[in-house]
């Protein structure tokens, strides 16, 4: 059985809304899920735990119930299991269909469907692409950085949530997205055209380092996947000696919860990093001995640092390790289990809450950062430098 610190909606809008959530600011992204130690998430989902609270099991028994009478009946499952948790008042409870659960992890490994678009949603509502993947075929269609997307297939995005244009761009209406063609408007400057496009397999590249003209360095995860962890510890491996690092947490919306643990370990030498509880086991996640603790580093965050991302912030936080910056953090720190329900259904259901290494609960309050600034003003990498210049030997 596998554990999962889930950040998906109540899932009436279907995968549009609860497989897009990890990559909130990336058109082209796939799920928003973070799972805690465990099995490999390959295996199947558990079955009900005997072991549960009472009212964890109750919970987990009409949803299985609800579905087993639908499969009885002729009817969804899905429908039904989603009508069970959304009666059952579990905010972040979700029910996916077998298909819509391979997808979630595949999205965990860093693959997705897409056209190779990651963009944001600008504070007149405009969405304006921020970057294109090399080889996508966004790039194919000469889509660049700073151009204005308008509209998916005729429908305006203008002040839409990112989301919703994600879910679009991805094509979860269709049964198989790849190959399906989509089409962009687009704006760049006072040009305004039209491309069609056709969906693709891709691959997330979830880290990305670069280094500014007065030497600072900025490690910016855009989410846990597989692997990200690794990643992060060897982007901070290759940094000059006594250089001072920022940690770009802004817009990261979760993931897989050990990778979190594990890029914790690049900055620490050991200890705990959180705590956890699942059907009232208390549970501890530790980092890995052998970090730098005396590199100088600050952590950039916003109101879209969620789930495994405000964990690694607490944290770095709660260890004295990081200086945060930015806005206060969207607050989910609940877990998730996922069990098998009747017709293939898998449902993901909260068993629990984490917490930082003080102690403090995470959800529905959010990591307050030490110094607020508008995590969306340029300045704000500014203020980040001076930070770490006051805060030892940097670049």
């Amino acid at each position: 059985m596998s554990g999962r610190d889930l950040f998906c909606q109540p899932r009436r809008v279907r995968h549009g809304a609860a497989l897009t959530l990890v990559f909130a600011s990336v058109l082209v992204a796939g799920a928003a899920t973070g799972s805690l130690p465990g099995p490999e998430r390959k295996s199947e989902p558990g079955t009900a735990r005997s072991a549960a609270p009472v009212g964890q099991q109750a919970r987990h028994d009409d949803v299985a119930r609800a579905a087993a009478e639908a499969v009885a009946d002729g009817k969804s499952p899905v429908e039904a299991a989603e009508r069970a948790v959304s009666r059952s008042g579990d905010r972040w409870g979700a029910v996916y269909s077998e298909g819509e659960y391979e997808e979630l992890e595949d999205a965990l490994d860093g693959r997705y469907t897409g056209v190779g678009l990651s963009a944001r949603r600008e504070r007149d509502g405009r969405i304006q692409v921020t970057r294109v993947r090399s080889g996508s075929p966004a790039a194919g269609a000469g889509i660049r950085e700073g151009d204005r997307l308008r509209s998916v297939d005729g429908e305006r995005v203008d002040g839409r949530p990112v989301t919703e244009v994600v879910s679009i761009l991805r094509g979860d209406a269709e049964p198989e997205p790849a190959g399906t063609a989509v089409r962009l408007g687009l704006e760049r400057g006072t040009r305004a055209w039209t491309e069609t496009v056709r969906r693709a397999r891709l691959s997330t590249d979830p880290v990305t380092v670069r280094t500014l003209a007065d030497g600072l360095t900025v490690v910016k995860v855009a989410s846990f996947t597989k692997g990200v962890g690794k990643q992060v510890r060897e982007a901070v491996a290759r940094v000059p000696s006594g250089a001072g690092v920022v940690l770009d947490l802004r817009g990261n919306s979760g993931g897989l919860v050990i990778e979190a643990v594990t890029a914790a370990s690049a900055f620490l030498d050991g200890g705990l990093v959180a705590t956890y509880d699942v059907d009232g086991d208390q549970r501890a996640l530790h980092a890995e001995t052998g970090g730098d603790t005396a590199r100088p580093l600050v952590a950039l965050v916003d109101g879209g640092t969620m789930s495994a991302a405000e964990l690694l912030t607490g944290a770095l936080q709660d260890r004295g390790r990081a200086v945060v910056l930015g806005s206060r953090t969207f607050g989910k720190g609940s877990v998730q289990m996922p069990s098998r329900l009747p017709g293939g259904t898998v449902a993901e259901l909260t068993v629990g809450h984490y917490r930082t290494p003080s102690g403090r609960g995470v959800d529905g309050r959010g990591i307050t950062p030490d110094l607020e600034v508008d995590p969306a003003d340029p300045a704000a990498l500014t203020r980040a430098r001076t930070v770490l210049s006051g805060l030892g030997p940097t670049a």
